[in-house]
């Protein structure tokens, strides 16, 4: 699908599940590099849990608005606003994520406290992870079609 056609499908509210999921992976990249970074950085230096995810958030946010402004700052947009462009493109789609992969993870005895060698830990941010991606797309789909979230970033590609 190009990026043409779906724009037009975007403002016609047919928003596909594709063009969701596309924007959810790449939002996912992004905060998937945080998380884990903010997870792995957390537990290693032994942050209480509290802090770990505070600092995997941050760097979750960080990391999602990172890679969107890489890619506006390529169609040569000012730094100002580019950064304008990621925070109204991510900020939900990052939030609903953060919210769902930092539940899993502080929900599942133990994984928290599990230790980076632990299968737990892995398999629970893994889990966390996969988790988000599921229930976010929905939610992305549903802004794409409104012209929010993701689709202002179509602009600039």
């Amino acid at each position: 699908m190009d990026h043409a056609h779906a724009h037009h499908g975007d403002h016609a509210g047919h928003t596909s599940w594709r063009m969701a999921a596309q924007a959810t992976l790449h939002c996912l990249t992004g905060c998937a590099i945080g998380e884990i970074l903010g997870m792995v950085i957390g537990t290693a230096a032994g942050l209480h849990n509290g802090a770990t995810v505070a600092l995997s958030i941050a760097l979750a946010f960080v990391f999602g608005y990172a890679l969107t402004m890489r890619g506006v700052l390529k169609a040569d947009v000012p730094l100002r606003q580019a950064l304008k462009v990621a925070l109204a493109a991510d900020t939900l789609s990052i939030a609903v994520m953060e919210i769902i992969d930092n539940t899993v993870m502080v929900t599942i005895p133990g994984a928290m406290d599990a230790g980076l060698s632990s299968l737990l830990f892995w398999g629970a941010l893994a889990g966390s992870l996969a988790l988000a991606f599921v229930i976010t797309t929905p939610f992305n789909r549903w802004m794409i079609g409104r012209g929010k979230g993701h689709a202002v970033v179509h602009a600039y590609h």
